[in-house]
């Protein structure tokens, strides 16, 4: 990928709405610091520690918000905005495609919380780890927030009590681009958290926008592409490219499972929205040629073609984690919740926000701190 030319996501940071987000919320401000501190850059060293240092500001600003209804929007096109920048950047110095390519990847890292998942090395602590994504089909509408991200940026950093400690929980964010997971970018951040080369995690709950009016705990996680767009118009079909991972089988599973207390959480996360186990899947069976959709599961030998979530990058970030999980051989609760639907502005194409989009978004975050909590307390942790 060409480190120089903008993303179809960086052109759009330039429409009004993302600029307008932009300067309401403050992060506007950001852009001409970064400008400044990158011109000031005299090697590749010390573009680096600009371009983590201000990443880390974008990220520290975004869970600083928990006192009100978080959005998610600004952290977003704020990155973006930022790394339009690094790539029209001319510094001073020789700095080859490889190096500004690294800076754009540090740039993404330390924005996304992925330099952040840090636990202390206390055994009276429950190291939970929540993700969540961006907003995607910005094409559709531009003015798109993600719940599951709003809900990961609300969680990160907070506590609650269950199996007689306290349960910390640090919190990620994953772009909706194919590229991205195909380079490793969550076996990356998450894998010494599986493996315990960090302080290890006992729990991984991965999140995700739905396109219900109700929340699913999605049982079953596919080895499959569908034929989506991503948030950069790419599409990539096929079998998921397996991870580099020693220990993993080969070939890697068709499916991925849940381990999450799925019952229990259906049962004690109650609230505004009903709560689904959903055991649905789309597969090949054994010996046909034809898709089929299963509401209990894959049968024996059967191919992956669609999990719970679907063949989008949600399905594929499950999917990822279970792999992890099985791969370190980890008998932790982990598994992938998808919210409802969120969308801005009612019938005003204008507007950036009105009440009913106020408070869905607040109630779902709501929910989703009693589903992690019910998950992390029912779970039976060792």
């Amino acid at each position: 990928m060409d480190s120089t030319a903008a993303t179809p996501e960086e052109e759009r940071a330039g429409l009004e709405v993302p600029r307008t987000l932009l300067r309401r919320s403050g992060f506007a401000a950001a852009v001409p610091l970064f400008s400044a501190d990158l011109a000031g850059a005299g090697d590749a060293a010390e573009a680096t520690r600009v371009v983590t240092s201000h990443g880390h500001r974008l990220w520290t600003e975004a869970v600083s918000r928990r006192d009100r209804v978080g959005d998610d929007r600004p952290l977003y096109w704020a990155r973006l905005t930022l790394s339009s920048l690094l790539r029209s950047w001319r510094p001073s110095f020789p700095l080859s495609d490889e190096e500004r390519a690294a800076l754009l990847a540090r740039l993404e890292h330390a924005s996304r919380g992925h330099d952040d998942l840090v636990f202390a090395p206390d055994d009276r602590q429950l190291r939970v780890i929540v993700t969540g994504f961006d907003p995607f089909d910005l094409d559709e509408d531009v003015r798109r927030s993600n719940p599951s991200g709003v809900a990961a940026l609300a969680l990160h950093g907070e506590t609650f009590e269950a199996h007689g400690r306290t349960a910390v929980v640090r919190a990620a964010l994953f772009p909706v681009r194919w590229r991205d997971f195909t380079d490793g970018m969550l076996e990356r951040c998450l894998l010494p958290h599986y493996t315990g080369t960090a302080a290890p995690a006992d729990a991984v709950i991965t999140l995700s926008r739905g396109r219900s009016d109700r929340f699913e705990l999605e049982a079953y996680s596919a080895a499959w592409r569908g034929g989506a767009p991503d948030n950069e118009r790419t599409r990539a079909p096929g079998p998921v490219p397996p991870p580099d991972l020693p220990e993993l089988p080969s070939p890697p599973p068709q499916w991925g499972s849940s381990t999450l207390p799925r019952r229990a959480v259906c049962e004690q996360a109650v609230g505004r929205f009903a709560v689904h186990d959903d055991t649905r899947v789309t597969e090949v069976p054994a010996g046909s040629a034809e898709p089929v959709v299963r509401e209990d599961g894959p049968t024996p030998g059967s191919r992956a073609r669609a999990g719970g979530g679907g063949d989008h990058l949600a399905n594929e970030l499950a999917y990822r984690s279970t792999l992890l999980r099985e791969a370190t051989g980890r008998d932790i609760p982990a598994g992938h919740v998808r919210t409802p639907a969120l969308e801005p502005g009612g019938g005003d194409p204008a507007a950036l926000t009105d009440p009913g989009f106020e408070r869905d978004r607040a109630d779902i975050t709501e929910q989703l701190r009693a589903i992690v909590t019910a998950a992390v307390r029912t779970a039976p942790l060792r």
